[in-house]
Formats: structure tokens, C-alpha cells, sequence
């Protein structure tokens, strides 16, 4: 290197300095008299003047002058953050006067883009680190540079933890989640039919809850680029609303049963005296019957009776009255009234 030099013999190799070392080839040509240089892997550190030495056996001889070595370097040209939907520009740059076409990678992946400048729409799905490089020089590409697309919250959900019914008494948490860039770090928590926000954070943690805290609760997530509001989810409370529910059905059935005994009484009751009254009708429809047919009979016997008794009087003796008594015994029943047919008149005659 020229700017080393103070003496031809103080000149040193390249190959002798560490920052050189496997990065050099010399190609001597003596034929036709010509030396190369082959210098590998070149950086911006390499931007120096090189200085040619030959030796014979005389003498050393060097070239004062040397070669100025001028280090272009590719690289892109692009903000690091960009907003969603915002168009944005990566340009490939160098100092060097190409007129070869560029070829654009992105993650490694070489994207059907030729031109210097590469135009981006901003979608979430443009967020990478990008290089370019010269067409036929795909071995030299340029340092990469990472694009990262901004944009507010996206898809806000609300989660409930351990459920969304709670026993009155115990606790209960909601947790905001949200898609975001950068993450939302602000949170508001709303309830349905409220003006005002009833809590802040992430996470919105109830104690003790009661029946007041029932009802339908939603999130608002929120970064520098903008907000959104999450579906709302409902919290029910039970102890107070489901014991009321529970004592209510107790009493319906409490009635309904006792309606349905009194009505069953009722008709047990009402079947019992329909069949006694049934029994007492049959009853008297068969003691009538036996009443007349016995009253017959006996007037029967008594005329018979009579009639003997005139064939046996003696008109010239002494007269003799007669008085007859008739007994026969009533049953309450209809089979009692069957044997008043076998009952006989009894007669006493009294002289």
C-alpha cells in the first residue's frame, strides 16, 4: 500500500497484513510482461491506493503513483417504519454507473421486481428485511434492511376467566386481547347502558361480586396509530337471580300439588257417595217388591183361614170368634226380603 512507504525496502506484501491475509492473489504474466492483482471479498475499508514493486537482482523498483481503488458500495434506501396502507418506496443505490438490471430479495426470496426502485402498498404482509443486487453480480448484494409495517389494533376479543357465571360472592376477570403494532398498551373497559368507563388495563378484575355486577362488558384497546372496540360478553351472577328462579318453581309446585291432592280428595270423595247412593237406590227397588209380594200372600193365608173356619163352625154351638195375628220380619237388606216367603202364619184361636 502507497500510503506505507517511506522506502522502497520498507514496502511490505500484501499478504503480510492481517487484514489481507487469504484475500490476495498475484498473477505474473512475464511472457507479456504484465502483473495482476486479485483482491477478494472487497470492502469499504479496501478504498486506498496500491503501489506496484518488482525486483531484480540489482535493484527494487516502485511505482510512486500507484492505483487509487475507489469501493462502491450497494444499499436500500427506505424508512424502517411505515404505516399500514401508507405507499412507500426502497430504492437501490450506488456511486457506480450500471446500466445491468437490479434484482430485488426479500427474506431471502427473490421477488419478479427489476427496476432500481421498488414500490410497496404498506400490507402487514410487506413487513421483512429486504436487499437488492446487480444482475449478473447476484454474489454482491447489498446490507439488508428491515421493513416493519405500523397499524392500530386489529381483532379485539374479550375472554373471561374462570367463567362468564359466577357465583355471587366470588371473583371474576376479563382479559383484553388485541393484534396490534406496536401492542396497545391502553385499555378501557365498558359496561352496556353505562356513560362512563368502569375500568382500566388489560386485565379488569371484579371481587365479590354481587347482582349489580351482572350484565354485558366490552374492551377498547388503543395505540398511537388508532383504537377498536371489542363484541361485548356477558357476566351473570348467580345466587340472588337463580335462587329467586329456584324458590318461585318450589312454590309453583308446592301449589300445583296441592291443588292436584284436593282435586283428587274431590273426586275420590265424589265417586264414594255416587256408589253408596247407587247401593241405597238398589235397596229399596228390591224391598218394595218383596213388601207387596209378602202382604199378598198373607191376605191370602187369611182368606183360606177364614173360609176353614166357616166349613168348621157349628151353627147351633157355641160361636167362636177368630183373630189371627200375622208376623213377618222386615230385612234391610234384599236377601232378608227373599225369605219372607217362607215365614207361616200363626193363628190362636180363643174360645
Amino acid at each position: 500500500m502507497c500510503e506505507k512507504q517511506d522506502k522502497p525496502e520498507d514496502i511490505k506484501s500484501l499478504k503480510e497484513y492481517p487484514e489481507y491475509k487469504d484475500r490476495v492473489d498475484y498473477i505474473e504474466d512475464r511472457q507479456n510482461k504484465t502483473a495482476i492483482l486479485r483482491l477478494h471479498n472487497v470492502t469499504e475499508q479496501d478504498e486506498r491506493a496500491y503501489c506496484f514493486r518488482f525486483i531484480t537482482d540489482k535493484d527494487r523498483w516502485i511505482g510512486q503513483i500507484g492505483i487509487q481503488l475507489n469501493v462502491s458500495a450497494l444499499q436500500v434506501k427506505a424508512p424502517q417504519l411505515v404505516l399500514e396502507k401508507e405507499r412507500v418506496n426502497l430504492t437501490c443505490e450506488t456511486t457506480c454507473n450500471l446500466t445491468d438490471g437490479f434484482i430485488w430479495y426479500k427474506n431471502g426470496q427473490a421477488l419478479n421486481i427489476q427496476n432500481k426502485t421498488l414500490h410497496l402498498q404498506s400490507e402487514l404482509s410487506d413487513s421483512g428485511s429486504y436487499i437488492c443486487a446487480v444482475r449478473g453480480h447476484e454474489h454482491l448484494p447489498s446490507p439488508a434492511v428491515s421493513i416493519t409495517v405500523m397499524y392500530p389494533p386489529k381483532s379485539v376479543s374479550v375472554s373471561i376467566s374462570p367463567s362468564a357465571e359466577v357465583v355471587k360472592g366470588d371473583s371474576v376477570t376479563l382479559i383484553c386481547s388485541s393484534d396490534a403494532n406496536p401492542p396497545a398498551l391502553n385499555f378501557s373497559w365498558f359496561k352496556e347502558n353505562q356513560s362512563s368507563a368502569v375500568g382500566s388495563g388489560q386485565n379488569f378484575s371484579i371481587s365479590s361480586v354481587n347482582s349489580n355486577h351482572s350484565g354485558r362488558y366490552y374492551c377498547e384497546a388503543q395505540n398511537k396509530y388508532g383504537s377498536e372496540r371489542s363484541a361485548s360478553v356477558s357476566v351473570t351472577v348467580k345466587g340472588v337471580w337463580n335462587n329467586l328462579n329456584i324458590i318461585a318453581v318450589c312454590v309453583t309446585a308446592a301449589v300445583l300439588t296441592g291443588f292436584g291432592l284436593l282435586f283428587l280428595i274431590i273426586v275420590i270423595v265424589h265417586k264414594r257417595n255416587k256408589k253408596r247412593n247407587n247401593e241405597n237406590k238398589d235397596t229399596e227397588q228390591k224391598k218394595t217388591p218383596a213388601g207387596k209380594a209378602s202382604e199378598s200372600r198373607d191376605g191370602e193365608n187369611a182368606s183360606v183361614q177364614d173360609g176353614r173356619d166357616t166349613r168348621t163352625k157349628q151353627p147351633k154351638e157355641e160361636e167362636i170368634n177368630y183373630a189371627s195375628i200375622t208376623i213377618y220380619h222386615l230385612a234391610s237388606e234384599a236377601k232378608s226380603a227373599a225369605k219372607q216367603e217362607d215365614l207361616s202364619v200363626i193363628y190362636c184361636s180363643i174360645k
